[in-house]
Protein backbone atom coordinates (compact mmCIF):
# COMPACT_ATOMS: atom_id res chain seq x y z
CA UNK A 1 0.00 0.00 0.00
CA UNK A 2 1.29 3.60 -1.00
CA UNK A 3 0.95 5.88 2.14
CA UNK A 4 1.28 8.79 0.47
CA UNK A 5 3.88 10.05 2.71
CA UNK A 6 6.78 10.65 0.09
CA UNK A 7 7.65 14.40 0.74
CA UNK A 8 5.31 15.17 3.41
CA UNK A 9 6.35 17.39 6.18
CA UNK A 10 6.44 16.10 9.68
CA UNK A 11 7.32 16.89 13.33
CA UNK A 12 7.43 14.30 16.18
CA UNK A 13 8.14 15.47 19.58
CA UNK A 14 9.38 13.57 22.66
CA UNK A 15 11.55 11.29 19.92
CA UNK A 16 15.03 11.01 20.72
CA UNK A 17 14.19 7.61 21.89
CA UNK A 18 11.11 5.12 22.50
CA UNK A 19 7.83 5.56 20.84
CA UNK A 20 8.63 8.93 19.42
CA UNK A 21 11.77 7.79 17.85
CA UNK A 22 9.83 4.70 16.46
CA UNK A 23 7.71 7.13 14.88
CA UNK A 24 9.85 9.00 13.28
CA UNK A 25 12.07 6.42 11.81
CA UNK A 26 9.13 4.48 10.02
CA UNK A 27 7.65 8.09 8.46
CA UNK A 28 10.77 8.38 6.94
CA UNK A 29 11.40 4.86 5.91
CA UNK A 30 7.66 6.46 3.83
CA UNK A 31 9.72 9.17 2.45
CA UNK A 32 8.83 11.87 4.58
CA UNK A 33 11.12 14.79 5.35
CA UNK A 34 11.03 15.02 9.31
CA UNK A 35 12.04 16.86 12.38
CA UNK A 36 12.31 15.61 15.69
CA UNK A 37 12.41 17.30 19.27
CA UNK A 38 13.58 16.48 22.96
CA UNK A 39 14.78 18.32 25.47
CA UNK A 40 18.32 16.37 25.52
CA UNK A 41 20.37 18.65 23.32
CA UNK A 42 23.08 15.38 22.74
CA UNK A 43 20.40 13.27 22.70
CA UNK A 44 17.92 14.68 20.04
CA UNK A 45 21.03 15.51 17.69
CA UNK A 46 22.65 12.12 17.99
CA UNK A 47 19.28 10.92 17.22
CA UNK A 48 18.54 12.04 14.67
CA UNK A 49 22.03 11.66 12.50
CA UNK A 50 21.06 8.45 13.59
CA UNK A 51 17.67 7.85 11.87
CA UNK A 52 18.06 10.89 8.74
CA UNK A 53 15.65 13.33 10.34
CA UNK A 54 16.31 16.66 11.41
CA UNK A 55 17.07 17.59 15.04
CA UNK A 56 15.84 20.20 17.20
CA UNK A 57 16.50 20.40 21.10
CA UNK A 58 13.58 22.03 23.25
CA UNK A 59 11.70 21.47 26.66
CA UNK A 60 8.17 21.81 25.44
CA UNK A 61 7.04 22.64 29.11
CA UNK A 62 7.43 26.91 29.71
CA UNK A 63 4.35 28.34 27.96
CA UNK A 64 5.03 29.53 24.66
CA UNK A 65 7.98 26.86 24.30
CA UNK A 66 5.48 24.61 21.53
CA UNK A 67 4.57 27.65 19.15
CA UNK A 68 8.32 28.52 19.02
CA UNK A 69 9.35 24.89 18.18
CA UNK A 70 6.89 24.81 15.29
CA UNK A 71 8.51 28.27 13.92
CA UNK A 72 11.89 27.18 13.54
CA UNK A 73 10.62 23.51 12.01
CA UNK A 74 8.50 25.60 9.67
CA UNK A 75 11.36 27.52 9.10
CA UNK A 76 13.80 25.09 8.48
CA UNK A 77 11.19 22.95 6.41
CA UNK A 78 8.78 25.45 4.77
CA UNK A 79 5.92 23.87 6.84
CA UNK A 80 4.16 21.33 8.51
CA UNK A 81 1.44 18.58 7.09
CA UNK A 82 1.93 15.97 9.77
CA UNK A 83 2.01 15.93 13.36
CA UNK A 84 2.52 13.95 16.16
CA UNK A 85 2.31 15.47 19.53
CA UNK A 86 4.42 12.86 21.95
CA UNK A 87 5.15 14.13 25.59
CA UNK A 88 6.77 11.74 28.48
CA UNK A 89 4.39 10.31 31.05
CA UNK A 90 4.47 12.39 34.09
CA UNK A 91 5.94 11.08 37.52
CA UNK A 92 3.78 8.69 38.88
CA UNK A 93 2.58 9.39 42.41
CA UNK A 94 -0.84 9.29 44.54
CA UNK A 95 -2.74 12.36 45.25
CA UNK A 96 -2.07 12.75 48.51
CA UNK A 97 2.13 12.81 47.40
CA UNK A 98 1.70 15.26 44.81
CA UNK A 99 1.80 19.06 45.29
CA UNK A 100 -0.07 21.74 43.62
CA UNK A 101 3.34 22.11 41.43
CA UNK A 102 3.25 18.81 40.27
CA UNK A 103 0.04 19.12 38.65
CA UNK A 104 0.88 22.21 36.96
CA UNK A 105 3.71 21.34 35.49
CA UNK A 106 2.31 18.16 34.31
CA UNK A 107 -1.04 20.09 32.48
CA UNK A 108 2.06 22.38 30.81
CA UNK A 109 3.86 19.23 29.55
CA UNK A 110 0.76 17.60 28.69
CA UNK A 111 -2.16 19.79 27.53
CA UNK A 112 -0.93 23.15 27.22
CA UNK A 113 2.25 22.10 25.25
CA UNK A 114 -0.25 20.13 22.97
CA UNK A 115 -2.77 23.47 22.36
CA UNK A 116 0.39 25.29 21.26
CA UNK A 117 1.95 22.89 18.80
CA UNK A 118 -1.51 22.34 17.38
CA UNK A 119 -1.74 25.88 17.14
CA UNK A 120 0.83 26.92 15.12
CA UNK A 121 0.63 23.71 12.67
CA UNK A 122 -3.48 23.91 11.74
CA UNK A 123 -3.34 27.19 10.39
CA UNK A 124 -1.25 25.94 7.51
CA UNK A 125 -2.63 21.90 7.34
CA UNK A 126 -6.29 23.87 6.80
CA UNK A 127 -4.73 26.40 4.05
CA UNK A 128 -3.49 23.51 1.76
CA UNK A 129 -6.31 21.42 2.89
CA UNK A 130 -4.48 18.70 4.22
CA UNK A 131 -2.73 17.89 7.47
CA UNK A 132 -2.44 15.53 10.13
CA UNK A 133 -2.34 15.79 13.65
CA UNK A 134 -1.95 12.80 15.95
CA UNK A 135 -1.73 13.18 19.69
CA UNK A 136 0.14 9.80 21.78
CA UNK A 137 -1.86 9.66 25.05
CA UNK A 138 -2.19 6.24 26.95
CA UNK A 139 -4.55 3.45 27.78
CA UNK A 140 -4.21 5.21 31.19
CA UNK A 141 -6.56 7.47 29.50
CA UNK A 142 -9.31 5.28 29.26
CA UNK A 143 -8.89 3.16 32.32
CA UNK A 144 -7.02 4.62 35.09
CA UNK A 145 -4.11 3.14 36.13
CA UNK A 146 -2.98 2.59 40.21
CA UNK A 147 -0.60 5.52 41.30
CA UNK A 148 -0.74 7.38 37.78
CA UNK A 149 -3.22 10.14 39.03
CA UNK A 150 -1.84 12.79 36.90
CA UNK A 151 -1.82 10.71 33.58
CA UNK A 152 -5.06 9.28 35.16
CA UNK A 153 -6.72 12.99 35.08
CA UNK A 154 -4.90 15.05 32.36
CA UNK A 155 -4.83 12.51 28.94
CA UNK A 156 -8.28 11.92 28.97
CA UNK A 157 -8.80 15.81 28.47
CA UNK A 158 -6.48 15.05 25.12
CA UNK A 159 -9.06 12.89 24.25
CA UNK A 160 -11.92 15.78 24.25
CA UNK A 161 -9.48 18.08 22.76
CA UNK A 162 -9.12 15.65 19.75
CA UNK A 163 -12.60 14.87 19.35
CA UNK A 164 -14.14 18.11 19.26
CA UNK A 165 -11.26 19.48 16.83
CA UNK A 166 -11.63 17.01 14.67
CA UNK A 167 -15.28 17.97 13.94
CA UNK A 168 -13.65 21.25 13.74
CA UNK A 169 -11.34 20.39 10.93
CA UNK A 170 -12.61 17.63 8.96
CA UNK A 171 -14.06 19.45 6.23
CA UNK A 172 -11.09 20.86 5.41
CA UNK A 173 -8.94 17.60 4.99
CA UNK A 174 -7.10 17.90 8.24
CA UNK A 175 -7.71 14.71 10.83
CA UNK A 176 -7.09 14.93 14.44
CA UNK A 177 -6.68 11.00 16.31
CA UNK A 178 -5.57 10.32 19.37
CA UNK A 179 -3.48 6.95 19.44
CA UNK A 180 -3.21 4.88 22.97
CA UNK A 181 0.13 2.70 23.75
CA UNK A 182 -0.32 -0.33 26.15
CA UNK A 183 2.05 -2.00 27.84
CA UNK A 184 5.35 -1.21 25.12
CA UNK A 185 9.36 -2.06 25.71
CA UNK A 186 10.33 1.29 26.00
CA UNK A 187 12.40 3.05 28.77
CA UNK A 188 9.37 4.84 30.07
CA UNK A 189 7.71 0.68 31.21
CA UNK A 190 11.52 -0.03 32.70
CA UNK A 191 10.98 3.31 34.87
CA UNK A 192 7.86 2.10 36.48
CA UNK A 193 9.35 -1.37 37.37
CA UNK A 194 7.48 -3.54 34.68
CA UNK A 195 9.22 -6.63 33.53
CA UNK A 196 8.25 -8.77 31.00
CA UNK A 197 6.43 -11.66 33.10
CA UNK A 198 4.64 -9.05 34.61
CA UNK A 199 3.13 -7.49 31.39
CA UNK A 200 2.86 -10.98 30.19
CA UNK A 201 0.34 -11.79 32.92
CA UNK A 202 -1.69 -8.67 32.45
CA UNK A 203 -2.03 -8.76 28.34
CA UNK A 204 -3.93 -10.93 26.58
CA UNK A 205 -1.42 -11.43 23.96
CA UNK A 206 1.16 -12.43 26.76
CA UNK A 207 3.45 -10.25 25.97
CA UNK A 208 4.78 -6.07 25.62
CA UNK A 209 4.09 -4.46 22.53
CA UNK A 210 7.47 -3.25 20.33
CA UNK A 211 8.00 0.22 19.78
CA UNK A 212 7.51 -0.42 15.68
CA UNK A 213 4.12 -2.04 16.05
CA UNK A 214 2.79 1.05 17.43
CA UNK A 215 4.87 3.11 15.00
CA UNK A 216 3.29 0.94 11.99
CA UNK A 217 -0.13 2.21 13.55
CA UNK A 218 0.59 5.33 14.05
CA UNK A 219 2.10 5.73 10.68
CA UNK A 220 -1.09 4.85 8.61
CA UNK A 221 -3.16 7.07 10.89
CA UNK A 222 -1.18 10.24 9.28
CA UNK A 223 -1.28 8.32 6.01
CA UNK A 224 -2.91 9.81 2.85
CA UNK A 225 -5.61 6.38 3.08
CA UNK A 226 -6.29 7.18 6.40
CA UNK A 227 -7.99 10.28 5.26
CA UNK A 228 -11.49 9.26 6.54
CA UNK A 229 -10.08 8.00 10.52
CA UNK A 230 -11.05 11.38 12.41
CA UNK A 231 -11.55 12.18 16.10
CA UNK A 232 -10.72 8.53 16.95
CA UNK A 233 -8.58 6.96 19.78
CA UNK A 234 -6.98 3.77 18.66
CA UNK A 235 -5.30 1.87 21.59
CA UNK A 236 -2.17 -0.41 20.31
CA UNK A 237 -2.15 -2.60 23.68
CA UNK A 238 -2.09 -6.76 22.59
CA UNK A 239 -6.22 -6.77 24.04
CA UNK A 240 -5.29 -5.05 27.25
CA UNK A 241 -8.13 -2.19 27.51
CA UNK A 242 -11.55 -3.83 28.88
CA UNK A 243 -13.90 -1.03 27.95
CA UNK A 244 -15.57 -1.48 24.74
Amino acid sequence: MDLGLSGKRALVTGASRGLGCAIATSLIGEGADVAICARDEARIHETAARIGARGFACDLTPRGAGKSLSEAVVQAMGEIDILVVNTGGPPAGTFDALASSAWELALNALFMSAIELIGAALPGMRQRGWGRILVVTSVAAKEPHPGLILSNAIRPALHGLVNSLSREVASEGVTVNAILPGLTRTERLQELGLGEEAVAALVPAGRMGTPEEFAALATFLVSGPAGYVTGQAVACDGGLLRSI
